[in-house]
């Protein structure tokens, strides 16, 4: 019997340059962690160059997350109206969440898009990778292309408030176009995903 689910794609060119460069101009004098748990946020003292030194306060490497712009065979892109209380306010996003350690990138954006919006994805198309927070966090974080989405039945967890939201692709780009997707990340996970659409005349 063959296997009909869909083959997870080659990662994309950009993900394995994620990675620390070789020669480090920045020497690390000590580190103090400030903050313990889930989110780490370390404080380093570094010297710069001879006679400059600074305090450095920032998340390490090593924390990873996918976001995931899902598309349906009647090419309406499926988004989430989500509830971010940092912001007291509710924004819009693509599906997203955080890889857990040991899980594989494909599998976490395939774990997120049905936990999100009840999404089974056809065909997976990787996208650049990025880091969000260059300047205070080591956070990276990979972008895919979700094609010929099924959707169910959500399975939200029970902190999480989001609404899901199908909108036609001519129409979720308008929206980006007009600023009205506030959340960096998902902006630039459509952006990338644009030619990627075009191209297969979805767009």
């Amino acid at each position: 019997m063959s296997d009909s689910r869909p083959a997870p794609p080659t990662a994309h060119p950009n993900w394995a340059t994620l990675t620390e460069d070789e020669s480090r101009p920045w020497n690390t004098l000590s580190t103090r962690v400030l903050v313990d748990g889930f989110r780490v946020v370390l404080e380093d003292r570094v010297q710069v160059r001879p006679g400059v030194e600074t305090l450095y306060q920032y998340r390490p490497r090593g924390p990873r997350a996918v976001f995931v712009l899902p598309v349906t065979p009647a090419g309406e892109a499926v988004l989430i109206r989500q509830y971010r209380y940092p912001l007291r306010a509710t924004i819009t996003e693509v599906v997203a969440g955080g890889v857990e350690r040991g899980e594989d990138l494909v599998p976490a954006a395939a774990r997120e898009l049905l936990e999100e919006v009840g999404g089974v994805a056809g065909e997976w198309v990787p996208l650049p990778g990025f880091y969000p927070q260059p300047s205070i966090s080591g956070v990276v974080f990979y972008a895919t292309l979700a094609l010929n989405v099924v959707l169910g039945d959500m399975q939200h967890e029970d902190t999480e408030t989001i609404e899901r939201l199908v909108v036609p692709l001519p129409e979720a780009y308008r929206m980006l176009e007009a600023g009205e997707i506030g959340d960096g990340p998902s902006s630039l996970t459509l952006w990338h995903a644009r030619r990627h659409l075009v191209e297969r005349g979805l767009l």
